[in-house]
């Protein structure tokens, strides 16, 4: 049975909202777009403001816990190998790690598995570089969420010169492989690039170098980054063209305003969710009878 997100009262009355499959349509990357040239802060398929983004999701989200707990309840008493893994690529200070808290962290964590990929250890760079990407992807009726992902071995190691180009070329088809096999396992990929302008990205550094509490965020390297942005710019269009196909794309979440881009994830799972069509599963017993025994049950408790 597919569930459609509520009616949100405190939107006012000329806000519109692209469905999720609209949102999904509207921010897919096709190969051969200009990565450049997408409006960080555009808010596709939404035509409201802040306050209205954030009602907006917080009514969605209650759709998405309940499609999350279908999933969960289908893979644990139905038997369903099924299971859905967003992975949340960007430059720094794009926005992942709010996803994480905000979306992600609204939902169930018995159904959840968060993972962040930095640099490997000795055992992970001694093995093939999917090894550990194996290795933390999620179990049947479970949300996976890589904060960082696969692609590292492809961008961290292609910027910072770690492999030579002969190395990290290969690694496209590779994932392209990866990604099908998972696919036609049972695992349903969502793969959100999130995407900030220079002048947005540089208030954010300076809030984090600003406040103590924002320290830990913070690495003199992003300030290196930031400096060969049209070398991460041309990195990460050259990862779109060649990884997002047709089974598993990409979709690209103009992300300045950070309200936005958690709505939009919202809405992509939601599509995601909605394709697998879930009922409550049904149990393994009479409920009549069980609620005839449980009456039963009571009478001891009535003298």
């Amino acid at each position: 049975m597919e569930l459609q997100p509520a009616e949100t009262p405190p939107l006012a009355d000329n806000v519109d909202q692209a469905s999720p499959a609209e949102v999904a349509e509207l921010l897919r990357f096709a190969p051969g777009d200009d990565f450049s040239a997408i409006d960080t802060a555009a808010t596709p398929g939404f035509s409201g403001e802040k306050q209205d983004g954030r009602a907006a999701q917080q009514v969605d989200t209650e759709l998405l816990s309940d499609l999350q707990e279908r999933l969960y309840a289908n893979a644990n008493v139905g038997g369903l190998r099924k299971s859905v893994l967003l992975v949340l690529q960007g430059r720094d200070t794009a926005g992942k790690g709010g996803v994480v808290k905000h979306v992600v962290g609204a939902l169930s964590p018995h159904g959840v598995q968060v993972s962040a990929f930095g640099v490997p250890n000795a055992e992970e760079a001694s093995r093939p570089f999917l090894w550990r990407i194996n290795r933390a992807l999620p179990r049947w009726g479970n949300i996976g969420v890589f904060d960082r992902s696969h692609y590292e071995d492809i961008l961290a190691v292609r910027m910072h010169e770690l492999e030579p180009p002969s190395v990290w070329l290969d690694r496209y088809e590779d994932i392209n492989s990866f990604e099908d096999t998972q696919v036609d396992s049972g695992i349903h990929i969502v793969k959100c690039m999130l995407t900030v302008s220079p002048e947005e990205q540089a208030k954010r550094l300076e809030n984090r170098l600003r406040r103590v509490d924002k320290h830990w965020k913070f690495n003199p390297t992003d300030i290196d980054d930031r400096a060969r942005w049209a070398d991460y710019t041309q990195a990460y269009q050259d990862v779109l063209d060649r990884t997002s196909t047709d089974l598993v794309p990409w979709y690209v979440i103009p992300a300045d305003r950070k309200w936005y881009s958690r709505w939009a994830i919202v809405r992509l799972l939601i599509h995601q969710l909605q394709q697998l069509n879930l009922d409550w599963p049904l149990g393994h017993f009479d409920p009549d009878a069980e609620l005839k025994r449980l009456e039963e049950t009571n009478r001891q408790f009535e003298d």
